[in-house]
């Protein structure tokens, strides 16, 4: 969040400034809108980056949104083509990027709807929702000005509040609490398959006499807390983000495994050496947009060459790494197969052993996702290494 840029508009005659609560950049252009500004009208200065400060009542700034997206979802007409002429064939690189320059585009427009925030997190619109406690926990306490937020990132943190409050269950934990508590920018845990891998894959023998994992990236933390439930004595947790060593600290303590994980900031890897070494890096190397984004997008694959290339130095003798893995890399043509399995072997390693499973979120089933093809042929893998 950039709170320190300042968002400059004009009110019944007199400048006003707030600070700018969100990720990408504000609108250099900001208009007062409210109950009587007309869809097409809204989405058209949406469109030409213009940003609208809602001053109407909340809940009909929540309809001029669904509006906008009803816009933006409705099928462009098609020009006439001739009778020879044929769709040019799209590779799945050129239709993976021509899709997220879309959801950019998409997400520009949407978040030009936008909501004046008090310095205690209020809103003074009509039948306008609490949200303190939602941005309290996103961004911690005011810093005693105002601030403007789009209405779609001010629903995002309402959304983060619901699953840390009420939690995700995660079956591959055990015991009587199953449920991780993501927070405000951490990625949450809904994939379950990757987290089974985990619970299902056979333990190194190493750890019999050295019980020790790291898991790196840790997130929510709940590889770690799979590992603990499965006996590993002591697992150390890295991360580089304050925001996921804290959720992970949190979803520790509600578990009462603080005792067993200890968690440090660092990139990468811990000191020392684990028998086992547990990672899910990000699954696909395109550059982040967001904080969100950043647990699935990694420009260059950067934290996954990382890993492989530090692994052997920090395996103990018949220690083991886990790298969790998506193919959708390749069937969407950013990566190929050899280009991994070369870093392996570059990295001194050897593949001990692969599980696979595939995938059981609704978009693998979407046949109305662009990218349906290589969702629906993906495969997740947690591929054994060693030395």
């Amino acid at each position: 969040m950039n709170q320190t840029t300042p968002l400059n508009w004009e009110e019944n005659g007199k400048q006003r400034t707030a600070s700018w609560r969100a990720e990408h950049t504000p609108p250099k252009r900001v208009v007062l809108a409210d109950d009587t500004l007309a869809a097409d009208t809204a989405y058209r200065l949406a469109c030409e980056g213009t940003g609208l400060l809602w001053k109407g009542d909340f809940q009909n700034a929540r309809l001029l949104l669904q509006a906008m997206v009803r816009r933006l979802d409705k099928p462009a007409k098609r020009k006439t083509r001739g009778k020879n002429q044929a769709d040019a064939p799209v590779d799945p690189a050129t239709g993976f990027h021509a899709h997220r320059l879309a959801q950019s585009q998409r997400s520009r427009v949407l978040n030009s709807l936008l909501i004046e925030l008090k310095d205690d997190y209020s809103i003074a619109l009509r039948r306008a929702p609490d949200v303190k406690q939602a941005c309290n926990e996103a961004w911690g306490r005011g810093d005693g000005q105002n601030g403007v937020v789009p209405l779609r990132v001010l629903q995002g943190l309402i959304g983060a509040h619901e699953w840390r409050k009420n939690g995700v269950e995660v079956a591959a934990l055990g015991g009587t609490d199953q449920r991780i508590h993501p927070h405000y920018g951490v990625f949450s845990p809904v994939r379950g398959e990757y987290v089974d891998l985990v619970a299902k894959a056979p333990l190194p023998a190493a750890l019999q006499s050295t019980s020790l994992a790291f898991d790196i990236g840790t997130g929510t933390g709940v590889l770690s807390a799979v590992l603990v439930r499965r006996g590993v004595e002591r697992v150390l947790a890295t991360d580089m983000s304050d925001r996921a060593l804290s959720c992970a600290k949190d979803n520790l303590q509600r578990l009462e495994l603080t005792g067993q994980v200890e968690l440090l900031k660092t990139d990468v890897f811990p000191p020392g050496q684990a028998a086992l070494v547990v990672c899910n890096p990000p699954w696909l190397p395109a550059r982040p947009t967001s904080l969100l984004e950043q647990a699935v997008y990694d420009e260059g694959s950067q934290m996954l060459k990382g890993f492989l290339a530090g692994l052997a130095s920090h395996l103990c003798p018949g220690g083991e790494g886990w790298l969790i893995l998506s193919d959708l890399a390749e069937h969407l043509g950013l990566r190929t197969r050899a280009e991994l399995q070369g870093w392996i072997d570059e990295a001194g390693l050897k593949v001990l052993g692969r599980l696979d499973t595939q995938p059981r979120h609704p978009k693998a089933q979407d046949a109305t996702d662009p990218l349906h093809a290589a969702r629906s042929a993906e495969v997740t893998s947690l591929w054994r290494l060693g030395v």
